[in-house]
Parts: structure tokens; sequence; C-alpha cells
């Protein structure tokens, strides 16, 4: 006679509290202010790791935390259009179904498993606890799913099956292989002038963590004396350029915190240099700046300035801009004005000034590097909404310039439409200009193209995209 008694039951798991990894905790919150606030990673980040050093302590979050933490915020939004396609082939619902803070746990957890070298379980199991901290065990469950497919292949397996054939869609492989968005591929591809090599060495540069570049400020302080005191090297290409070494941060530099030296990226140091190099008929004593926030171009040309006698008038539309071109300004070796004021009705005389600086807001498509979410930010009508104040801006430059004096137009976007576009349109109207070659203007500088205008690649010159157009006015 067989036992039917029923067989006894496992006793039941005791309800573990989910611990929270401060690592984990500060990306998921970095990456929730992108999303919700629209916030930009590198304004939210520092604050953040400041507030976690703080909470934990340095020897509980120390050095490591904190360039884990920044890879993993960083990393995730760079590949987020890749991430984006392999998290949809492994959820049974569109991406747009999942709800935003359940996608950033999913692609932090794709990241660590597909972007970095730590091990399957350790990334799995990691978010899945963030997960079940943030979310609750429910959902976190469904992460948990999910990952353990998206664990089943290394990036190049994904890739092989999410992205089309370079031979069937090219631009739409370059799009999901670099996690770019299409258009993006699209006019840098036509910047580029084609070729299969230089767009993907481009995509491949905007997906690198940048060097942190440091200027001496002439007259404040030498690239020798910030080589002296930190671990730096000098930069590529302009005299004044250090770039840290072994991810050094900037906030513990002496002369960054007294101002006599900035955060400037080296494509931005060699627009002021071009500009303040370029040949001028006549006297050389008042330059203008004419959209100057933040400052960092500002300062240099201010120093520049001072040195031959020659004063700067920093101009920025927005009133707490215009306190960062002043605080930026503060000490400079010789006279210099910060005023907040519209550059398309601009309160100075037409011919005030010898040389003029324009750099105009746009798409940033140059500085993707530094802010990857901006990628997946813009969209191409954006474009139609600068073109009428980039053009109306360099107009205003153009007016403001004497006869025989120089005006710099600067962007931090490749975009054809925001550069040569923009110069051409609007030297139809001023006729009794010339455009001056302004590759002679940075010795040592290689590969600058065809001219007279410059435009710098972070591939080819390891700088942010800057465009420079610089324009004499002869009549």
């Amino acid at each position: 006679m067989s036992d039917q008694s029923p067989r006894p039951r496992k006793p039941a798991r005791p309800y573990r509290r989910p611990q929270k990894d401060p690592v984990r905790m500060l990306a998921f919150e970095a990456l929730r202010a992108v999303d919700e606030r629209d916030a930009y990673a590198n304004l939210v980040l520092p604050p953040l790791l400041r507030k976690a050093r703080e909470k934990e302590g340095p020897d509980t979050f120390d050095a490591r935390d904190a360039a884990l933490a920044t890879e993993l915020v960083y990393g995730t939004l760079r590949r987020q259009g890749t991430y984006d396609a392999v998290i949809s082939a492994c959820v049974d619902r569109p991406l747009r179904e999942v709800d935003p803070p359940v996608l950033d746990v999913l692609s932090l957890g794709a990241h660590q498993l597909l972007g970095t070298r730590i091990p399957t379980h350790a990334a799995v199991s990691s978010a899945v606890e963030l997960a079940r901290v943030v979310l609750g065990d429910g959902r976190a469950k469904f992460v948990n799913a999910v990952l353990r497919k998206i664990a089943q292949h290394d990036l190049d397996g994904w890739l092989e099956q999410v992205a089309p054939p370079y031979d069937d869609d090219p631009e739409e492989h370059l799009a999901v292989v670099h996690a770019h968005p299409r258009w993006v591929v699209s006019a840098l591809w036509d910047s580029l002038g084609g070729g299969r090599a230089g767009i993907e060495d481009l995509l491949e540069a905007d997906n690198e963590r940048p060097e942190v570049t440091l200027v001496a400020r002439p007259g404040r302080a030498t690239p020798e004396e910030l080589l002296r005191e930190h671990a730096a090297v000098p930069g590529r290409w302009s005299p004044y350029a250090v770039r840290l070494t072994e991810g050094g941060e900037p906030g513990a530099v002496d002369a960054v915190r007294e101002g006599r030296a900035g955060v400037q990226d080296e494509g931005s140091q060699l627009v002021a240099l071009a500009l303040a190099a370029a040949p001028v008929e006549g006297r050389d004593e008042r330059w203008l700046d004419g959209c100057a926030g933040p400052g960092g171009k500002a300062a240099l040309l201010a120093a520049l300035a001072a040195e031959r006698g020659a004063v700067l008038l920093a101009s920025e539309k927005q009133p707490h801009r215009a306190g960062l071109v002043a605080k930026a300004l503060h000490g400079n070796p010789g006279p210099y004005q910060v005023i907040a004021a519209d550059g398309l009705r601009p309160p100075w005389r037409p011919g005030s000034f010898d040389r003029v600086l324009m750099d105009v807001p746009c798409t940033g498509l140059g500085a993707l590097r530094r802010r990857p979410e901006a990628r997946w930010r813009r969209r191409p009508e954006d474009l139609e909404g600068f073109a009428p104040l980039q053009r109306g801006l360099l107009r205003t430059a153009l007016e403001a310039v004497r006869v025989g004096g120089v005006v710099g137009y600067a962007t931090c976007s490749p975009h054809l439409a925001e550069t040569r576009a923009v110069v051409s349109d609007v030297l139809k109207q001023f006729p009794q200009t010339d455009l001056v070659d302004a590759r002679p203007l940075l010795p040592g500088v290689p590969s600058l193209g065809d001219g007279p205008d410059i435009q710098l690649w972070p591939h080819v010159h390891g700088t942010d995209a800057m465009y420079l157009a610089l324009i004499r006015r002869t009549g």
C-alpha cells in the first residue's frame, strides 16, 4: 500500500532586503536626471559624486568607485542606440511601452554585459539588485529575464543579429554598430566627403572618453607650471594646452581653482588662436566676442589681447551665462568688459571692432564625446531653428567689424548646414568681403582640408569638431 500522505513542503526562503550599491544607484540617478529633466551628464554627475563621497565616506566610495560610476553613465549614454536595439530583440513589446526607469536599469545592465569587463554573473546580479531597490521585486524578475537573454551573446554577436549588413543599408548599419542616430551618420558622412574608413573612425572617436584638456591663460599661468605640478602632458597643437593623464581631476589643479587656467578643448583654443593670428590692416585695439558664454574662448582672447595692449568686449545674451564669462575673465592682466546683450540687437556701433569672434549656438554635433546624450536629443528639424540665428549673428559680426578687420565665424558642429552653408548665404549680402585662408594661422596642425576655412575632427586632431571661417571686410 503506497503512502498517500503529502510530501513536506520546503520551508519558504526568508525575505532578503535588497542591498543598495552606491555605484549603481548613482549611475541610475544620473540616467534618470538625463531622461526626466533633459539634464546633461557632465553637469549632474559631479554633484552626485560629491554627495556619494560625503555620504559613504572616502573609504567606502573611493576613486575607483567614482571611475566606475562615470563609466557606467557615459558608456550607457554613448551606446544607448545599440543597447536599445539589443534590448528590443529580448523583450516582447515595443521599447516605448517599457517604463523609462526599467529601461534605464536594463541599459545599465546591457552596458555592463556588452561594454565592460565586468563578469557576466556580477553584471546580471548587480543590475537585478538595483532593480529590486528602485523598481521592486516584480519588475526585477523582468530585468533578470531580459539580461539573461542579453548575456547569451557578446557585443559582436548581437551586432550580427540587430544591425543590417553594410552592403544592404550602410547608414543604418553604421547607426546601430556605432550608436548614432541615422540622420547624424548621414550628416557627418556628408561633411567628411564620403569613404567608409573616415566615417567609421569618426563615429568610433565619438564613443571614446575624451581627455581633459586645460588652457594656461597667458599672463596668468604657463603650461610649464601645469606640467610640473600635475600628471599631464603637453597639448598636441595649442602652445597653451596641457592634457591631464591618469584620470586627472581639474578641480585639484591650483591654477584652475584660481582661474589662472581653465578646462578648454584644444579645438576651442585653436579657434581663438587663429582669430588672434589673422592679419588685420591698420589698428588692432578693440576685439569682440559676440557669443561669449560660458567664457572659455573669451578668457583666452582677453589674455591675448592684453599682451598687445588691446581690449576685449565679451557679450553674452543670457545674464547668468554673462556671469560665467565675468568669472572666467576675472583677473585678466589687461582691461576688458563683459556685458549682457543680444547679439542680434547689439548696443555697439557698426564698424567698432578690429577683430570679432562669433561662436554661434548650434546643434553641438561636434562635441558628442563630451555630451553623449545630445546625439539622442537632437532632431533634424533643430537645424531649421538654429539657421536664422546663425545667419543673423554672422551678419551682426560683419557689421560690427571695421573695414580691414577680421571676423571669425565658429561652430561646434561639422554639419554643412551650420558651417559652409551659413557663410556662403551671408556673404552674398556682403560682397565687400574676402575669405581668409585660416590654415597657415595654425602651423603644425595637419589635415585642415582644402581651405580657406577649417574643420577639426575628433578622429584626426583629437579635438571637438570645431569649424572656423575667417572673413575680412574689404569695404
